[in-house]
């Protein structure tokens, strides 16, 4: 899910990855419960900042990150959220010049929040004036605890009960890289694992092979933006093929082979 900016109407523009259902719903996790997604998302909320900020900070216990007035633009915006915007959860209330009031419709269902006690949490929403609209208790066919609080426009936020997750919830980050689409072409995965800087290449790992039409223009290219040309474009003695080799940044090497050239070894 990616983040999106602040729209001209009330409405969540985030959702939770695509499900065969209309309705959409979000999961964060709080501080206390030792959440911290990875992306930040964004719910739109046009309304009058003054009398929402206190639910989102003394009843969901979030942190007023920031505020900004865009008189010229004729709205506000605040952003609350569990820590810093790039690696949490953050809500982004907006209030448009002279609009008091929204259609929440029924596309939207709610958003989620885990917490490590439901009963605690609830009793501390009701405490701070919150509207508690479902008690804590198991949810109908199991045994998840959860409760529903409305914000003071009616949006819906489900409480759920789980453990502390460890951080961060990954140890690694994944680019998948090709030249198209991962069923029908050869994929290069490029792993980081945090806090890992350097690696042992050994010497058994050889090189990577890849076919272009032109290996001249290709090396070319490759120097144009600051890649190391480790041998030259040329012919390979014995069988003719023209080649050039590169290294990454990281001194692991790929070669570029003539496609013509070895269409003709094959032969």
């Amino acid at each position: 899910m990616r983040a999106l900016p602040a729209t001209a109407g009330r409405g969540a523009v985030a959702c939770a990855a695509a499900a065969p259902v209309p309705r959409r719903s979000l999961l964060l996790s709080t501080a206390a419960a030792g959440g911290q997604p990875s992306n930040k998302f964004h719910l739109c909320s046009l309304c009058r900042l003054p009398d929402l900020t206190w639910f989102y900070t003394e009843c969901l216990g979030m942190k007023l990150l920031r505020k900004r007035d865009i008189p010229e633009e004729k709205y506000s915006n605040a952003f609350l959220g569990y820590g810093p915007e790039d690696s949490h959860f953050v809500v982004e209330l907006t209030y448009n010049y002279g609009v008091d009031k929204y259609d929440i419709g029924e596309g939207f269902g709610h958003f989620g929040i885990a917490v490590d006690d439901v009963a605690k949490t609830v009793e501390l929403i009701r405490a701070k004036g919150g509207k508690v609209t479902r008690e804590s208790g198991p949810v109908k066919g199991g045994k998840t605890v959860i409760a529903f609080v409305e914000d003071p426009d009616g949006y819906k936020f489900e409480i759920l009960e789980r453990p502390a997750t460890p951080e961060p919830l990954c140890q690694y980050t994944v680019a998948m890289m090709g030249y198209g689409p991962e069923d029908k072409n050869a994929v290069l995965e490029l792993t980081y694992n945090y806090g890992v800087t350097e690696y042992a290449k050994g010497n058994a790992y050889g090189q990577i092979a890849i076919g272009t039409d032109d290996v001249y223009k290709t090396a070319e290219i490759v120097k144009l933006f600051g890649g190391q040309v480790v041998r030259e474009t040329g012919p390979l003695p014995g069988i003719n093929t023209k080649i050039t080799s590169i290294l990454d940044p990281d001194g692991w090497k790929s070669v570029f082979v003539d496609n013509i050239d070895f269409a003709k070894e094959l032969e």
